[in-house]
């Protein structure tokens, strides 16, 4: 058993009988007490509408974790259910009560971390009953999480983000973004400033554009209604993609601590091209998945599925071209795309080197050189692909790609952490180096707001369509055809 840093608190999740909570909250905060790293004194108190039972809600922990034993059991022991109406004062002060009881039993020092896993529109409120009925005033820390989304435009943000600040300062908010979580993207630091291979290539004299890929087979299954307000634009691109662009882009901080590393990732937004109204369909591609074929099986069009409207013009896919405006990046493309009921499943990251300046074995077009790509695999797989060029076995010579492949998780997948473990044992150690800063939601509204805009009030009522299973609309092809770069496929990059 790894044995590390043990931690003691108390974990509040508001949304407890949610799906988020029975598939990632649960099962997390297990492994993290099965290694050791939540001590025998912790309590998680379940906030939910439903009428439950303290037994009800064990029993639906246990069946969460996915192991029925006495270990499992003696887990399920820490939690503890409490009915709730976050808009009635009362809840707040039968919660307050029940917090004091766990806090003298399991001696956890007054510390205290709610988590808000259910709809937003309930945030603002939940955090300032929290301060005004005096729950956060304790003898230990209290710390708040937020899932996204964090608003919907800069506005709403704004307004949320003032809300939150009324009761919890900004050192006290974690606002979540899982993909900051995963071992991969974590990586992305150490790749870049570990190695000497890399870092004195990383900027626009070496590197000829980045492409970054997050695809999923799935469609919207029972999300319909919420990603009719939504989009992929405001799902991922607002957080995930943005996040993943400022992590690649960063010049290398000070030092490793949460403030040094967010300021250079802050700065990377705050370069970003801001996209000008008149040029959103220069820069940016959008599509919906109409029936199609994936894994040989015929599935539906994204307008037919539930709660979606038979004439929406909802993105499911969106493609992008951003430019960030400084002396490292100046005029290197960063491409992004993300997208339901693509191809295959797959998150990764493709650094296209520039060619070399001349060609020695270019001889009559049968020479052709491919390009140096580095590959991060975030997932299902988790690793690093590096495409050389090398002579062909044989006499005559001739020039062939060869991979170095480094797998993070193929020896061990069943332990491979997840995402919100490592995001949450960072929680409570106070570690928000992996949750974004206000700053950071801000800048990325910014830059999404004039692209929703436009989107949302286009004349042209059509979207484009692709095929599910297929990489997307033909127009995202386009869109590097342009700047003579084409997408890199996982058959190419692997």
């Amino acid at each position: 058993m790894e044995i590390t840093e043990q931690v003691k608190t108390i974990v509040v999740i508001f949304g407890a009988t949610g799906d988020l909570a029975k598939r990632k909250l649960f099962p997390s905060i297990y492994n993290l007490y099965s290694k050791g790293q939540l001590s025998e004194k912790f309590a998680v108190v379940g906030i939910g509408r439903r009428e439950l039972s303290q037994e009800e809600f064990q029993t639906n922990v246990v069946k969460s974790v996915g192991t029925d034993n006495a270990y499992t059991r003696e887990f399920s022991q820490h939690f503890y259910y409490h009915p709730f109406d976050v808009t009635n004062r009362n809840s707040y002060v039968d919660l307050k009560g029940q917090l004091v009881q766990l806090d003298e039993e399991y001696q956890v020092e007054g510390n205290r971390i709610f988590y808000l896993a259910m709809a937003p529109e309930f945030f603002g409120e939940i955090a300032q009953h929290l301060k005004r009925e005096g729950l956060t005033n304790t003898s230990g820390y209290s710390r708040l999480i937020i899932e996204k989304p964090f608003g919907h435009n800069l506005p709403s943000a704004q307004l949320l983000n003032e809300q939150i600040s009324q009761a919890f300062t900004e050192d006290q908010i974690y606002r979540i973004d899982h993909y900051l979580g995963k071992e991969m993207v974590q990586n992305i630091e150490v790749i870049r400033f570990a190695n000497a291979i890399f870092e004195p290539l990383w900027n626009n004299r070496y590197i000829a554009n980045i492409q970054i890929t997050s695809s999923e087979v799935l469609g919207v299954e029972d999300r319909g209604g919420y990603y009719e307000k939504s989009g992929a634009l405001r799902d991922m691109v607002q957080n995930h993609m943005l996040q993943m662009v400022s992590l690649l882009a960063m010049e290398p901080p000070i030092k490793l601590t949460t403030d040094e590393i967010r300021s250079e990732k802050i700065k990377v937004l705050r370069a970003m091209r801001p996209v000008k109204e008149t040029e959103v369909h220069e820069y940016f591609v959008r599509g919906q998945y109409s029936s199609g074929e994936i894994n040989g099986e015929r599935v539906i069009g994204y307008r037919e599925e539930n709660n979606v409207s038979e004439k929406s013009t909802t993105e499911t896919y969106v493609a992008g071209k951003i430019l960030i405006d400084n002396f490292r990046w100046a005029n290197v493309p960063f491409y992004i795309r993300t997208g339901k009921r693509m191809k295959e499943k797959s998150t990764k990251i493709v650094v296209q080197f520039k060619d070399i300046p001349m060609n020695l074995y270019y001889n009559n077009s049968e020479q052709h050189l491919n390009p140096n790509l580095l590959v991060i695999h975030i997932q299902p797989m988790e690793g690093i692909t590096l495409s050389l060029n090398a002579k062909r076995q044989g006499k005559k010579i001739g020039i062939a790609p060869v991979k170095l492949d480094y797998c993070n998780n193929c020896e061990d997948v069943l332990n491979t952490p997840e995402a919100y473990e490592k995001l949450l044992y960072d929680c409570v150690r106070g570690d928000a180096t992996n949750f974004t800063h206000w700053n950071e939601v801000a800048l990325s509204w910014q830059f999404v707001d004039p692209i929703s805009r436009i989107w949302e009030n286009d004349e042209v009522t059509s979207i484009s369509t692709y095929p599910a299973g297929t990489m997307g609309p033909d127009e995202a092809n386009v869109l590097l055809a342009k700047d003579d770069f084409h997408w890199w496929s996982l058959s190419d990059s692997m």
